[in-house]
C-alpha cells in the first residue's frame, strides 16, 4: 500500500518509517511512503485556526490530488503565560515564516521578566490520516478521517542552548529528560538532545504513534 505524506521535508518520512516499524513490525514492510514533494505537489494554504484543522486540510489536499491515503501533521509551541501563543503562528511569530532565530529572540524578549516557575510551555502536534472512500467524478469525493494529538510539556529557558533540532528547540527544556541528563543532574533543551532522545518523547512522535492503529486498519 502506498501512503503519501503531506510534506516537502524528507526527514519526516524517515521518522514515520521508523514509527511504522516500531508499532507494526513486519506489517510495515507492506507500506510504501512517498512525500508530496516527491510527487511535485504544492503546499496548500494553511488557513485553519487549530493544529487539527491545518493537519486535516493538508492531508485532504494530498488525498484528493492523488486518490491515495495521506498523512499530514501540524505543530507548534504553546506558552501558557502568553495565552497559548504563538500556537499555530509559531513558524512565523516574528513576521517571517521559518526565521527560527528571529522567532526565538522575539519570544524570549516577550517573557524576559517572567520567573522560571511561570515559563511553562508545551509543544503540540496534530497528525491526520485521510483515506479516500468514494469519488463522485468531480474531485469532491468523500474521505475517512482520523486525527491524533500529542504533546511534549516543558518550560522556556532564558537563552538558547544546543545546536540540534530546529524551531524553538534551543529555548525549550522538556520535562521528560533522557537518562544521561537525569544521571548528570543537568537538564537539556530539545536542541541539546540527540535525534533519538528527542523523537522518543516528542509531540510529533506521540501523535504519529497514536495514529498507527488507524493506519493498521487500512492495511
Amino acid at each position: 500500500m502506498k501512503i503519501v505524506v503531506a510534506t516537502h521535508n524528507e526527514g519526516k518520512l524517515t521518522e514515520i518509517r521508523n514509527i511504522l516499524a516500531e508499532q507494526l513490525g513486519g506489517r510495515a514492510e507492506g507500506i510504501e511512503l512517498v512525500s508530496a514533494g516527491q510527487l511535485g505537489l504544492p503546499d496548500p494554504v494553511e488557513d485553519g485556526t487549530t493544529f487539527q484543522d491545518n493537519a486535516l486540510l493538508k492531508a485532504r489536499f494530498v488525498a484528493a490530488q492523488t486518490d491515495l491515503p495521506a498523512i499530514a501533521d501540524d505543530s507548534g509551541l504553546i506558552v501558557d503565560v502568553m495565552g497559548n501563543a504563538p500556537g499555530i503562528l509559531s513558524a512565523r511569530w516574528s513576521g517571517t515564516h521559518g526565521d527560527d532565530a528571529a522567532n526565538n529572540r522575539l519570544l524570549l524578549a516577550q517573557i524576559a521578566d517572567i520567573p522560571d516557575d511561570a515559563r511553562t510551555a508545551r509543544f503540540r502536534c496534530a497528525a491526520a490520516l485521510v483515506v479516500p472512500v468514494t469519488d463522485d467524478g468531480d474531485g469532491l469525493g468523500e474521505f475517512h478521517e482520523t486525527v491524533a494529538v500529542g504533546e511534549m510539556a516543558g518550560q522556556i529557558v532564558h537563552a538558547p542552548h544546543g545546536a540540534n533540532g530546529f524551531g524553538y528547540d534551543p529555548i525549550f527544556m522538556p520535562d521528560d529528560q533522557p537518562e544521561r541528563a537525569q544521571a548528570d543532574g543537568e537538564l537539556l533543551t530539545s536542541a541539546e538532545m540527540t535525534p533519538e532522545e528527542k523523537n522518543a518523547i516528542s509531540h510529533r512522535g506521540k501523535a504519529l504513534r497514536a495514529l498507527m492503529p488507524a493506519v493498521e486498519a487500512i492495511l
